[in-house]
């Protein structure tokens, strides 16, 4: 899930890595408890209402996969704000791992609702001061989550926005090739930059989009075209449309970069391939961040599915982050465990 808010102007997150299974089987039969072991005795979490009871209760469990977490903006009252056609979800493995974060550190609030939203995808967060809640619920009946793969992005487009001809297939081919041929020390970031043209530095420091930093025509245009995001009031359906009948330049994979990136918060984060990822040290990995791998900073599974009012969730609760002080949040960088 890739919050291009996140950076005050927009960044969200595609690598060598890849997973194409959809809510992979059965929990397991048993329960972890505070420091990892299993409890034969105790089942998975399968109910929202389970799960806030194991937060509260700084417990460790197995959490079913017909469970999902979206983390959102507190007083909002739909998972994505409203003009987005698809939200992001974390997965019941994300939601394990946001259990551990809370039995783990739970004395130091900041740590895991920071962790939080760094495992989740989000930039920006040494200075994150909107507060957020973490929703977890179940899918009303029919609804399917999907893998966001560029390949899963395109199929919807082509079925949902607008015909093959605005997403050509050669241009499919390149985005996808950029981020599934990354080298050992290359991340997605990377891949980003050598698309878009888009300085690293610069988008990490939370500079918007611009020719300044190095963006190239292609993606401003597909940016310009597309018109505003629904971050500020306008819809994706109409942000696609807009893309395919306004933009005129060369239908690159920079040109569809820049749609996704726009119109579904697709941000430089984003993976492309249904796991999460980011710059800053992976809570579960005791070094700081420029001593962890690129590897070692992917985080859990994420999928789409479309965007739901709170109220038409079968079972939901809502869990508020405590995110500690802004500016005081040297974790990101240092690693979770000094």
């Amino acid at each position: 899930m890739k919050r291009q808010r996140s950076l005050g102007s927009r960044a969200r997150s595609l690598a060598a890595l890849v997973t194409g299974v959809l809510l992979l089987g059965a929990p397991n039969a048993f329960s972890l408890s505070r420091d990892g072991a299993g409890d034969p005795a105790a089942p998975c979490v399968s109910t929202p209402a389970e799960y806030r009871a194991a937060w509260e209760a700084r417990e460790v469990r197995c959490v079913a996969p017909s469970l999902f977490g979206t983390t959102h903006a507190r007083d909002q009252t739909s998972l994505y704000p409203s003009g987005f056609r698809y939200a992001w979800a974390g997965s019941s493995t994300n939601l394990e791992q946001y259990l551990k974060l809370r039995a783990r550190y739970g004395d130091q609030p900041a740590k895991v609702g920071i962790g939080v939203l760094s495992y989740v995808g989000y930039p920006g967060l040494e200075d994150w001061s909107t507060p957020t809640d973490l929703e977890v619920y179940t899918l009303p009946a029919g609804v399917r989550a999907q893998v966001p793969a560029f390949e899963t992005w395109f199929r919807l487009l082509d079925e949902e926005f607008g015909t093959t001809r605005a997403y050509p297939l050669a241009a499919q081919r390149d985005l996808v090739v950029a981020y599934s041929r990354l080298n050992r020390d290359k991340d997605v970031v990377g891949a980003f930059e050598d698309i878009t043209g888009c300085r690293r530095d610069a988008l990490l420091a939370g500079e918007a989009p611009s020719a300044e930093i190095g963006c190239n025509r292609s993606f401003l245009g597909a940016l310009a075209a597309a018109g505003p995001s629904p971050y500020d009031g306008a819809d994706s359906r109409t942000c696609f449309a807009n893309f395919q009948t306004r933009y005129r330049g060369d239908r690159d994979a920079s040109a569809l970069r820049g749609a996704l990136y726009q119109c579904q918060d697709a941000g430089f984060l984003n993976t492309g391939v249904g796991l999460g990822y980011n710059t800053y040290a992976n809570p579960f990995v005791c070094r700081p961040a420029d001593r962890q791998s690129v590897r070692e900073r992917y985080t859990g599974r994420e999928f789409i599915l479309p965007n739901a009012r709170f109220t038409d969730l079968p079972s939901r609760v809502d869990i508020p982050l405590d995110l500690g002080t802004p500016g005081q949040r040297g974790f990101l960088r240092a690693g979770y465990c000094r």
